[in-house]
C-alpha cells in the first residue's frame, strides 16, 4: 500500500537508525504493515528525521537498488536483534550479512580545510548509503550498551527500541500504546478475577 510523503504511519519513530529500519514493519488493529513495501514508502523513510540526521550530506534515491539493499540489511538486523534480546550469540549468517553491507563503505579520516579532523563516509554506490549507515549504527549500539536494545514486551508487537531511561527498565515501545493496553488488561483481570 503506497504511503503519502510526509505522513509517517509508523507507531514508533525516532529510534537509532538501525532500530528505526527494523521498525519499518509493525502491526496494529488493521493488520501487518511494511513501510518498505514500495518505493513511495522508501522515499518517506529516507526523508525521516533519523535517516536525515544520520546520513548528513550523503543522499540516496528511493529506487529499487536502495530498497533491495535495505531489505537485506533489515533481515540481517532482525536476526541480530533477536539474538541480542535473547542473550545468545548471533548466527554466522546474520553476522556475515551485516559484514557484507559494511564492506560497501568506509570511514575516511582526514584533516579538513580548517585544520580540524573530519570523518567522511564513502560508499561504493549511493544506493548502499542508507544500509551502510544502519549497519554502522548497529555496531555503535552493540559496542555501547547491547543490553539496552530491546523488543517491546507486548508479545504481539514487533517493534524494537533503545532504552535510554535512567534506570534501564523500559519495557514497551510506547506507554501510550502497548504499555497502556497491558495496564488495561491487568486492570480488567483484577476486576473480573480472571487472572493476569
Amino acid at each position: 500500500m503506497p504511503h503519502p510523503i510526509g505522513a509517517d504511519p509508523r507507531p514508533l519513530t525516532a529510534e537509532p537508525l538501525a532500530l528505526d529500519l527494523l521498525n519499518t514493519r509493525w502491526g496494529d488493529a488493521e493488520g501487518e504493515h511494511d513501510l518498505l513495501d514500495s518505493e513511495t514508502g522508501l522515499a518517506l523513510w529516507l526523508s525521516s528525521t533519523p535517516v536525515r540526521d544520520q546520513m548528513g550530506s550523503l543522499s540516496a534515491t528511493a529506487d529499487g537498488a536502495t530498497l533491495g539493499r535495505l531489505m537485506e540489511t533489515r533481515t540481517a538486523l532482525d536476526a541480530l536483534a533477536a539474538s541480542a534480546t535473547q542473550h545468545r550469540t548471533a548466527t554466522r549468517g546474520a553476522m556475515a550479512a551485516l559484514n557484507e553491507v559494511l564492506a560497501h563503505g568506509r570511514i575516511r579520516r582526514a584533516l579538513g580545510s580548517d585544520g580540524l579532523p573530519e570523518s567522511v563516509v564513502e560508499v561504493d554506490d549511493p544506493s548502499w548509503g542508507p544500509s551502510w549507515y544502519a549497519a554502522d549504527n548497529w555496531l555503535r549500539l552493540v559496542a555501547d550498551r547491547p543490553d539496552r536494545i530491546r523488543p517491546c514486551a507486548n508479545d504481539a508487537c514487533v517493534l524494537h527500541f533503545y532504552d535510554v531511561s535512567k534506570n534501564g527498565t523500559r519495557r514497551w515501545c510506547s506507554m501510550a500504546g502497548c504499555g497502556n493496553r497491558a495496564k488495561a488488561q491487568r486492570h480488567y483481570a483484577r476486576r473480573t478475577g480472571t487472572g493476569a
